[in-house]
């Protein structure tokens, strides 16, 4: 039964609080929306290059172009050993001091003298392979290489790494970008896959 000491609320007004919570709602809705994009990983690979060994750093540019091919950015980090995928063969040789310079002259300058993970035997199994893929018609390391930073892959070489290890931008290849572990993990914070290699 209507209380008849009550105002009856009219159409505009009752039009007027539906809308505002309308609103309300819509406006909580939009903001759980917004919170869930936030944390949400973006479309992205993002990889750790350990190894400086030629089958792994094959198989990391192999991810990467692959990953770019199905609409991924793709972002690779080259650290330590890693980074000799990066060098110049003929980097020009600067100050460094006694442990740099036995480790220059221990690690390959580029994917050419890369050796592989198991079955090195003094660079015999790196050039068996080399055949092998050859043979199949396998696209080789250095042509991957090219096709990754093509295609757009970015490519960041790690400054500490290059530090310890006393490389400078000079040592590698034109066209890198240069960060820490800071970049690395800006990436990878944002990325739905996440590799060490």
């Amino acid at each position: 039964m209507l209380d008849a000491t009550q105002p009856v609320p009219s159409t505009d007004s009752l039009e007027t609080l539906v809308s505002q919570e309308v609103e309300r709602q819509l406006g909580a809705i939009k903001q759980e929306l917004a919170d869930l994009r936030e944390r949400t990983p973006d479309n992205r690979l993002t990889m750790v290059v350990f190894s400086g060994d030629l089958d792994k750093v094959m198989a990391s540019l192999i991810i990467g172009t692959g990953a770019v091919g199905m609409g991924l950015d793709v972002s690779m980090f080259f650290t330590f050993w890693g980074l000799s995928a990066l060098k110049k063969q003929s980097a020009k040789r600067h100050q460094r001091d006694f442990y740099q310079r036995m480790f220059a002259a221990m690690t390959p300058d580029g994917t050419q003298g890369m050796g592989v993970s198991k079955l090195n035997f003094g660079g015999v199994g790196a050039t068996m392979l080399r055949k092998m893929m050859k043979n199949q018609e396998i696209t080789s390391v250095e042509e991957l290489m090219e096709l990754a930073r093509e295609s757009g892959v970015r490519m960041i070489a790690c400054t500490l790494s290059m530090d310890v290890l006393g490389l400078t931008s000079e040592d590698l290849v034109d066209g890198l970008e240069l960060g820490g572990v800071g970049a690395y993990l800006g990436d990878a914070a944002k990325s739905r896959v996440t590799l060490f290699i």
